[in-house]
């Protein structure tokens, strides 16, 4: 994944809108709709363990925050939110350069329930980390 990507700007303002904390990760979105929301994280030494892989922590919140617009896109008529209420993740592999592109996909999407499935890949798009969340939806 290059630099010169094309970002999709609306995503972008609506993450950092409404969760400021990815505008303060820095993280930019590439596509949001109702079957598909992908975004990404650039590789930051300050955002890293002692070995330069991306924190665990990070990608995690590169992984809630795209699940949680996903499944807002998904939410049933008259539905106000959604929040995380289980969240499972695996690492596979670090990132040590480059971008982490997470894509969200939903999986359920119920009257009190959303379930979405997040991948996490690097630039040459290898598996880094899958991540299956639960999100309440709220009424």
């Amino acid at each position: 994944m290059t630099d010169d990507i094309a970002l999709d700007t609306a995503g972008t303002e609506l993450f950092h809108r409404t969760m400021p904390y990815t505008a303060r990760l820095g993280i930019e979105v590439l596509a949001h709709d109702a079957f598909e929301v992908r975004s990404r994280l650039a590789w930051a030494a300050d955002l890293c363990t002692l070995g330069g892989a991306l924190h665990g922590g990070v990608l995690m919140s590169l992984a809630d925050a795209t699940a949680a617009v996903c499944a807002h896109l998904n939410l049933p008529a008259g539905a106000q939110g959604t929040t995380t209420v289980e969240s499972k993740t695996n690492f596979l592999r670090a990132v040590r350069s480059g971008h982490a592109v997470a894509t969200a996909r939903p999986l359920h999407a119920g009257r009190r329930f959303v379930v979405v499935e997040t991948e996490i890949r690097d630039d040459a798009d290898t598996l880094i980390a899958k991540v299956t969340q639960t999100q309440a939806v709220l009424s």
